[in-house]
């Protein structure tokens, strides 16, 4: 009876040596991932998006597989915003060194129904990672997705997501504040149809 207590009792202090030993690990695990996090962030503030990103891979890979995989997913978060690369902070970065969209004319018919006004309908191909930046359009313009994918945001509205058979709207002069082709091997296409002036007038106005 007494060997038996004796056992347990060294059975209950060898799972609370290993509790209090893992417990020790996972708080230095967490204290290393909020150093790492610190770190990243001076890293972003100084406006090193590249060394955040290789701060944050490091740091995942030094931890535990579960601390690991919470470093990673929190790399990925702040990485990215729902419109894409947080480090790509203006248009102007964002639409550094893509390629750009090739619009096709197909035709300019006058709207009878409507008096000095006509309707332009043009192809907009985008290749593989293709920007277009913020501009605005005179008139109305309905764009209907052909081929892909097409990423789009206007009027500072909600990031959408538009695959083939998809369309959006936009107002006359509405900021469409950019439209991409998110996918970095397939190109897209859209069917865009313009009110413009009569005569066929300007389809696009830059935003400045």
């Amino acid at each position: 009876m007494k060997a038996a207590i004796m056992k347990a009792a060294i059975m209950k202090a060898a799972i609370m040596k290993a509790a209090i030993m893992k417990a020790a690990i996972m708080k230095a695990a967490i204290m290393k991932a909020a150093i790492m996090k610190a770190a990243m962030w001076r890293q972003v503030g100084a406006g090193g998006g590249a060394a955040a990103l290789a701060l944050m891979a490091a740091a995942g890979f030094a931890l535990s597989p579960g601390a690991r995989q919470g470093a990673l997913q929190m790399a990925g978060s702040v990485c990215f915003t729902d419109s894409g690369p947080m480090f790509a902070s203006s248009a102007a970065d964002k639409a550094a060194g893509r390629p750009v969209t090739m619009t096709t004319v197909l035709s300019c018919s006058r709207l009878a129904s409507v008096p000095g006004k006509s309707v332009t309908t043009a192809m907009v191909d985008y290749p593989p990672l293709a920007y277009t930046p913020p501009h605005r359009h005179p008139g109305e313009v309905t764009a209907v997705v052909m081929e892909g994918t097409i990423r789009s945001q206007v009027n500072g509205g909600g990031v959408g997501d538009f695959v083939a058979g998809q369309t959006w709207f936009e107002e006359p002069k509405a900021l469409h504040n950019f439209a991409e082709n998110p996918d970095p091997k397939k190109p897209a296409k859209l069917l865009a149809f313009f009110v413009t002036e009569e005569n066929c007038g300007a389809l696009v106005i830059p935003e400045k």
